[in-house]
């Protein structure tokens, strides 16, 4: 079964069961400080998860893109990829254990609608409970109904079935479906369950997650005012399993390149040809929302990725460089072919993604060259990174291959000398992110719906969001322009924000069909796809009962975005406006930072 019939069918399942199916979310978070990316399924839909109404009802399914860089040192083996693509359902306040379970079992098993798996391969994990929830009863009593028999379920430990995105947010207990590879692998004990596992003979394809808790600085602090179900499946992995393979990089996803590779390359080996595909597919899924190459934040991560995948380039003998460079294009062309089904805004602009991504690479070849030789010659790793732009983590992997060690605690005291530390991470800068949901943040966050509409005013209609990222201490917002702003439309636009604080105009939240919010000119966050119903923040002087109507009959609005909050209820909450600096993003795009005092 290839992998677009899996996405197809797993959508469809769960639309004749009354799920809504849903756009997956950009890449990049809209309002999560957490992560640079979305690393999970479950990330987009906290604000759901913790109560807020979803404007497509209870039951949703997507499959939403995902990316995780924090072990990239796994990437190549048969269960690590930096990006990824998680198949979900979801209950919001609606069904629980039941309907998951069951649901969950027949899409693996149904030879009608589901993947047709041998449920005699079939293993269950359970939570074994502790001090926050008890042991779980409840899901074993209905896997036995479904008929797994009662020695091929085991109930483990929260560090496996305890789900929660990170220290803060909705978490629970949950119940993991694993699939025997071999075929006759049979009954385990408990001990022999974990070593197949291990050993990778039995591998983990489903996850019902009961979210009924809420954590908060990394404790259980009581549950959520609804029961949810977040239920998921990665694609790779699934699509491995039913395509026969001990990983992805064997199915249709993959199989293509990599067989391109064996034939074509002089130092051919199986984990550089892995982690190239699995860098230039993420950097190109990164692109296609609007992540840029760069030194901070996303586009960091970004441009560590283009550059490890060119090294690995080098090192399976693909030379000289304009015949490496068209087999990227070629290999990056083969992806959009792949995605175009589930993703086509790639073939919208995948010429410009290309491009970004060849550019890089273009920039990177001498810092790559220069700095080889200097790391043959035993160069200072701080040397290397300051005087040749050769990245420390390039270093350090060149170092572990050749059984080197790098005295990093000097690295980092010699670069905490030569410049101050970006402190971004911690801060929680990241596009279109909001550090916290106290008031001075709330506050900015109206403030630069208003600061958008007054750009879009002074500069052009043509004027669009590129990035956004709001502190309690001030918002910054990029934008498409393509020169300076002079110091006349610096004052103008801070006018007439501080204008339409002044005159108390009321902020309200909409549920809009995303058709008619695009009809009435909602800004939208660039690269972001949206669901048929969407939430849309109107700044205006009073509510009216018909948007549409909004601008046939005079009625006052100056601002109407997508977007799914906060808000203060009123400009008047907001304080005084002050435009701080304005200053070049990237090519074509314009940065300004603002405060409240």
């Amino acid at each position: 079964m290839q992998s677009n019939e899996i996405r197809s069918r797993f959508l469809a399942f769960f639309e004749k069961r009354g799920h809504k199916i849903i756009p997956s979310a950009s890449l990049v978070p809209e309002n999560d400080p957490s992560v640079l990316f979305n690393t999970a399924g479950m990330q987009p839909l906290v604000p759901y998860l913790l109560g807020q109404e979803h404007p497509m009802g209870k039951r949703i399914a997507d499959i939403q893109k995902c990316v995780r860089t924090g072990d990239l040192e796994d990437i190549g083996d048969n269960r690590h990829f930096s990006f990824f693509e998680m198949m979900g359902n979801w209950s919001l306040g609606d069904y629980f254990k039941d309907e998951a379970i069951t649901w969950s079992y027949e899409f693996l098993t149904s030879k009608e609608e589901g993947l047709r798996l041998d449920k005699n391969r079939l293993y269950v994990s359970i939570f074994e409970g502790d001090e926050n929830a008890p042991y779980d009863q409840e899901s074993k009593d209905i896997w036995m109904k479904m008929g797994i028999p009662e020695n091929r379920i085991y109930a483990l430990p929260a560090d496996d079935n305890w789900w929660s995105p990170g220290d803060n947010g909705p978490c629970g207990p949950c119940s993991e479906m694993f699939y025997d590879m071999v075929g006759n692998t049979g009954d385990l004990d408990h001990e022999g369950f974990l070593a197949a596992v291990k050993k990778e003979t039995v591998i983990e394809i489903w996850n019902d997650v009961f979210m009924e808790y809420e954590k908060k600085d990394g404790k259980v602090i009581g549950k959520l005012k609804q029961k949810n179900v977040d239920t998921g499946a990665g694609l790779e992995r699934m699509t491995a399993v039913m395509q026969g393979e001990k990983s992805a990089y064997e199915t249709d996803l993959f199989s293509a390149d990599m067989e391109d590779f064996r034939n074509n390359c002089r130092n051919y080996n199986e984990k550089s040809a892995r982690i190239i595909l699995d860098h230039l597919r993420a950097v190109l899924l990164m692109a296609s929302d609007g992540v840029i190459p760069s030194n901070k934040d996303t586009g960091y991560v970004m441009r560590r990725l283009i550059r490890r995948a060119w090294v690995h380039l080098n090192k399976i003998g693909y030379n000289p460089i304009g015949y490496v460079l068209e087999n990227i294009t070629a290999i990056l062309s083969n992806f959009v072919d792949t995605y175009k089904d589930a993703y086509p805004e790639l073939l919208n602009i995948k010429a410009s993604n290309y491009k970004i991504i060849i550019d890089e690479i273009e920039k990177f070849k001498n810092t790559l060259d220069s700095g080889l030789k200097e790391f043959e010659k035993g160069t200072d790793p701080f040397i290397l990174a300051t005087t040749y732009g050769f990245p420390i983590e390039l270093t350090l992997e060149l170092a572990a291959e050749k059984g080197q060690t790098i005295d990093l605690e000097d690295f980092k005291v010699k670069m905490a000398e030569h410049q101050k530390l970006s402190q971004t991470a911690s801060a929680g800068m990241f596009k279109g992110g909001l550090a916290n949901h106290n008031e001075k943040t709330i506050s900015l966050h109206t403030a630069h719906h208003l600061l958008l509409a007054a750009l879009q005013q002074v500069l052009g209609a043509e004027v669009k969001q590129r990035g956004s990222n709001i502190t309690e201490e001030r918002l910054r917002i990029d934008f498409t322009f393509d020169r300076k702003m002079t110091d006349e439309e610096k004052k103008k636009v801070e006018d007439i924000v501080n204008e339409k604080i002044n005159a108390g105009l009321n902020v309200i939240r909409r549920e809009l069909p995303r058709e008619e919010a695009e009809k009435i000119g909602a800004q939208m966050e660039f690269g972001a796809k949206y669901p048929d119903m969407v939430s849309v923040y109107f700044i205006e002087d009073a509510p009216h009962p018909d948007p549409l109507l909004v601008k046939a009959r005079g009625h006052s609005e100056f601002s109407i975005e997508f977007c799914g909050g906060p808000h203060v209820t009123n400009t008047k909450k907001i304080g005084h406006f002050k435009l701080q600096k304005e200053e070049a993003s990237s090519a074509g795009v314009r940065r300004i930072k603002g405060i409240l005092d």
